[in-house]
C-alpha cells in the first residue's frame, strides 16, 4: 500500500518527480504531517455519509485525508502545474473530484444541488493562504452556503482575531464578521516545521460551526459591519471619537449612544457582538431622525 502524502519522504518524491516549485505568490505550503491532519479531519465532524468541499488541495495531502472519511470531496485548484500531480497523487480514490477553477468565482448552486445530492450533509475545509483567507472564509459565511462546519489551517496569527473575545487585542472586526455566523473554534496550533517549505509563521486548525441563526439580529445588516468598522478605524480611539470622524455628525452620534445606553467613552475592543448589535440599530433610529 502507498505510503500517504503527508510524510516528508513522499512528500519529497512528489516534489522531486514532478519538479514542483511551491509558488510563494500561491502561499503554497505542503503538509508533512499526517497525525495533524487526522486531528484536522476529526475536528471536521464529517462521516462517511458525508460531502466535502476543499479550497487548495495542492498535493493532495489533506484531500487523501478526507477521501478516506468522506463519501464525496470535490477540491478547488487555482495552480495548473498542481493538476497532473493530483491526478497521480489521489488515482487511487474514485471518490474525489478536482475542478481546476478559482472557488471564489466559481458557481456553487449546482454543486449543492446536483452534486452532493446522494449525500447526507456537506462540510467545508482548506489549507487557506494568507492572501485570500478572509475572502475565502466570508463567501463561505456570507453566502450561508449550505454546510455544516468550515475547518481550515489558517495563519496563528488570522486564527487568533478570528477566535478573539472582546476586550483582547486579537478582537476585532474580523472577530466580529466570523462570530456572527458561525461559533469559531481554536482546534490545535501547528509549528512551521511540519511544512515544505517552512513558512515564516506558525499556523493554527480553526473550526467555524455555523450558526443556524445569526448571532444577533439587527435592523440593517450592513449597516451594523459599516458601524463595526468604523468603531475599530483607530484602536486607541473612543467610539464617540471613531463614529464622529467617520460620520461627521456630533449630534447623531450623541443620540445613538443615549438610545443604545453604550458609554461612547468606551473603545470598540470592549463591546461584545451584543452591544455592537445594539449600538447599530440605535444607528438606525438616529438616521432617520437625522440623516446622516
Amino acid at each position: 500500500m502507498m505510503k500517504d502524502i503527508a510524510t516528508p519522504s513522499r512528500t519529497r518524491e512528489i516534489v522531486e518527480q514532478f519538479d514542483l516549485k511551491a509558488k510563494k505568490s500561491l502561499g503554497q505550503n505542503f503538509m508533512t504531517d499526517v497525525n495533524i491532519l487526522h486531528k484536522f479531519v476529526d475536528a471536521t465532524g464529517m462521516t462517511a455519509e458525508d460531502g466535502v468541499i476543499e479550497v487548495g488541495p495542492g498535493i493532495g495531502a489533506l484531500t487523501e485525508q478526507l477521501a478516506k472519511r468522506a463519501k464525496k470531496v470535490i477540491a478547488y485548484e487555482i495552480d495548473q502545474r498542481l493538476l497532473p500531480v493530483l491526478d497521480e497523487t489521489l488515482k487511487q480514490y474514485d471518490n474525489v473530484e478536482i475542478r481546476h477553477e478559482d472557488f471564489l468565482k466559481a458557481n456553487l448552486d449546482h454543486v449543492f444541488s446536483e452534486d452532493f445530492q446522494s449525500v447526507e450533509h456537506v462540510y467545508a475545509a482548506g489549507n487557506l493562504p494568507y492572501y485570500v483567507t478572509t475572502p475565502i472564509l466570508m463567501r463561505f459565511l456570507e453566502e450561508r452556503l449550505p454546510i455544516k462546519t468550515l475547518t481550515v489551517l489558517i495563519q496563528k496569527e488570522v486564527g487568533d482575531r478570528l477566535a478573539a473575545k472582546p476586550s483582547t487585542k486579537a478582537y476585532g472586526s474580523l472577530s466580529i464578521a466570523t462570530q456572527y455566523y458561525a461559533e469559531t473554534e481554536v482546534i490545535s496550533h501547528v509549528p512551521a516545521n511540519v511544512f515544505v517549505p517552512k513558512p515564516n509563521v506558525e499556523s493554527s486548525i480553526i473550526r467555524f460551526t455555523i450558526r443556524s441563526e445569526k448571532a444577533v439580529q439587527v435592523k440593517n445588516e450592513d449597516a451594523f459591519f459599516k458601524l463595526i468598522r468604523a468603531s475599530f478605524a483607530q484602536r486607541r480611539k473612543t467610539l464617540r471619537n471613531n463614529l464622529q470622524s467617520w460620520s461627521g455628525n456630533k449630534e447623531a452620534v450623541a443620540q445613538v449612544f443615549d438610545l443604545s445606553g453604550i458609554d461612547g467613552g468606551r473603545r470598540a475592543e470592549s463591546l461584545s457582538i451584543e452591544e455592537f448589535a445594539k449600538l447599530a440599530d440605535a444607528w438606525e433610529i438616529a438616521r432617520t431622525s437625522s440623516p446622516l
